[in-house]
């Protein structure tokens, strides 16, 4: 008797011991080409080539403007560089979304993601029933050819309407056949949201996630935009990382793509990545 007490206090001990273990972060490691903006215009290959060596393996794109996106998809092939999703302008999504869907078919991806909705000083309830009206109808088109429309959160949304706030009412009236969510931890952090409660609250319709970080120090507010100074290492800024982690494992999400505005992103992103890993 004392001897299978014993065993099953060791393999209690050796499976706590395992969870403690297990990394926090164990996704493919992805990246959002708008972080090398710069670079690309000097040289896709070597661009390319110090993606690769970092270990990534996924890119958001779409292809920058110096190359053509069959190019693009040749030259991320031969990386094992893989484009689950590509971000596309709000016009050409909802207005030619077949457009939308020939050019993720090009790249393979199955997601196509906004990240602006057009707007005056300031984001109205008006604004936000035309984008939901306008993406229910484009991610109705898109589902229909197997590609998933994502929303790309960037702050302004974050104004106080009725009992939540625009970003609920866009969430709430867009419909979840048709329109799904990418997060990003930065703009919801700095629109005043918790990244991490966000994605709790919607468990269901978050697929794709922007890893980013904001300088300590920088106040929150509405404008959906701060100096891309202010975008720093993970782990080094102000957003409780390892919480949203947390939380975007627990609601499904696959892809994960670093972006760093920063002009010093070459340095930080090597840091980004060990920080992911120590997790």
């Amino acid at each position: 008797m004392k001897k299978l007490v014993f065993a099953i206090y060791a393999l209690t001990i050796l499976s706590c011991s395992s969870q403690k273990d297990k990394p926090l972060f164990d996704m493919p490691l992805g990246v959002q080409s708008y972080t090398y903006r710069a670079s690309f215009l000097n040289s896709v290959a070597a661009t390319l080539d110090t993606v690769k060596a970092l270990g990534i393996t996924e890119m958001e794109g779409p292809n920058p403007k110096n190359i053509s996106p069959e190019e693009f998809k040749k030259m991320l092939d031969e990386r094992g560089i893989s484009m689950p999703s590509i971000g596309l302008d709000y016009n050409i999504v909802t207005t030619t979304p077949l457009e939308a869907v020939k050019l993720a078919k090009t790249f393979g991806s199955k997601y196509v993601m906004v990240a602006w909705i057009p707007h005056g000083k300031t984001f109205t309830i008006d604004d936000a029933k035309k984008a939901v009206a306008d993406f229910n109808a484009a991610g109705k088109v898109l589902q229909e050819n197997g590609i998933t429309l994502c929303y790309h959160n960037h702050g302004y949304e974050f104004g106080q309407y009725e009992t939540g706030t625009l970003f609920d009412y866009i969430v709430k009236n867009t419909d979840p056949k048709y329109v799904s969510f990418e997060m990003d931890m930065l703009w919801a952090f700095h629109g005043g949201a918790d990244p991490a409660k966000l994605l709790l609250k919607y468990p269901t319709r978050w697929k794709l996630i922007h890893l980013k970080d904001i300088r300590k120090g920088v106040a929150n507010d509405l404008t959906g935009g701060t100096d891309i100074k202010n975008d720093v290492a993970l782990g080094t800024g102000q957003i409780n990382v390892p919480e949203v982690l947390k939380a975007a494992k627990k609601v499904g999400i696959k892809h994960y793509f670093i972006e760093d505005e920063s002009p010093d992103h070459a340095a930080q992103i090597p840091l980004t990545i060990k920080y992911l890993k120590s997790l």
